[in-house]
């Protein structure tokens, strides 16, 4: 007998690893995507949405596209053209998009998505949760049509954009608050374990061999991510947002851990840290399974298998 796919609705702010974990996701038989939305986060709306029609264009994938929110709930907007360029998917040129982006709000595509499923849609957030946060806030009465959200950001232990937040969560912490208090089934692949996703330059090397236009594509992408990554003394590129992709369909990959985890949304030092009570010593109620492990060579050969999914050359 068949399992029933998971519908999930994917939302980012494309990114390299975004469209690495979208291109995974679109090639993964478990799930059956139903829209596609984008926001602002390592680069502007205007250039996350572009890259999502781009991504979706080079996919194959064929599903409602929306854009979403051009800046945080309350802060100032900020982006990372250091690591992932101007464009935001800086590296192999993509195709030009066929896929329209609807005349229509990424919340309001998410609601009518959730209104219209017969049974509750999965999330799969891979950058700041503004989105889901505005969703959560108007509409309320669709919250047990979401079965759960998966989402890369945060880390237990360490940051990546200052000392204490990783960049997801800093961008917009007052969204994640939302979301991290909304009650319902939070599963965070942060920094912990997405530092460990790696893929190493011999393996870039490998995914092109597989020969498909897609493959070279995604082996590019990894090259010019890995460019960054390397000058910090990485020994390959973190792949960090296929992990909450991977989470969703393949759990046995990686190790949770269910706890207490708060947002911190003031201080001088630790603003958009993901603050967990990892020994339970405050007595709150849990919220969040957190990723804590991964088995880096399973991933890696899961990631492939999705990309050798796209076949031989087109051209």
């Amino acid at each position: 007998m068949t399992a029933e796919k998971i519908p999930v609705i994917l939302d980012g702010d494309p990114g390299h690893d975004d469209a690495i974990a979208w291109t995974a996701a679109a090639a993964e038989t478990r799930l059956r995507v139903l829209a596609v939305t984008s926001v602002a986060g390592n680069q502007t709306i205007e250039k996350t949405t572009l890259n999502a029609a781009k991504i979706l264009t080079l996919t194959g994938m064929h599903v409602p596209l929306a854009r979403g929110a051009a800046r945080p709930l309350v802060a100032q907007p900020m982006t990372a053209p250091s690591v992932h360029g101007e464009s935001g998917l800086d590296g192999p040129a993509l195709p030009e998009p066929t896929v329209p982006v609807l005349d229509l709000p990424a919340v309001s595509l998410m609601a009518q998505v959730l209104a219209d499923h017969p049974t509750p849609v999965t999330i799969v957030a891979t950058g700041p949760l503004t989105n889901v946060a505005t969703l959560l806030l108007i509409h309320p009465e669709l919250k047990a049509k979401i079965g759960a959200i998966y989402f890369m950001g945060g880390g237990i232990r360490f940051g990546n954009w200052t000392a204490a937040a990783e960049f997801n969560i800093l961008v917009d912490p007052e969204a994640a608050h939302i979301v991290f208090t909304s009650g319902l089934p939070l599963y965070m692949c942060g920094l912990d374990v997405t530092e460990q996703a790696l893929l190493l330059p011999a393996e870039f090397d490998a995914l092109a061999a597989l020969g498909s236009d897609v493959a070279n594509i995604v082996a590019d992408w990894l090259r010019f991510f890995y460019s960054f990554h390397k000058e910090k003394g990485y020994r390959g590129a973190p792949v960090h947002d296929a992990a909450a992709v991977a989470a969703l369909v393949s759990p046995a990959l990686f190790s949770f851990r269910e706890m207490a985890v708060q947002v911190e949304c003031t201080g001088d030092h630790c603003r958009g840290a993901t603050v967990a009570d990892w020994y339970g010593l405050h007595g709150k109620a849990k919220n969040v399974h957190v990723a804590v492990a991964i088995d880096r060579e399973a991933f890696v050969a899961w990631l492939f298998a999705r990309v050798a999914g796209y076949g031989e050359a087109k051209r």
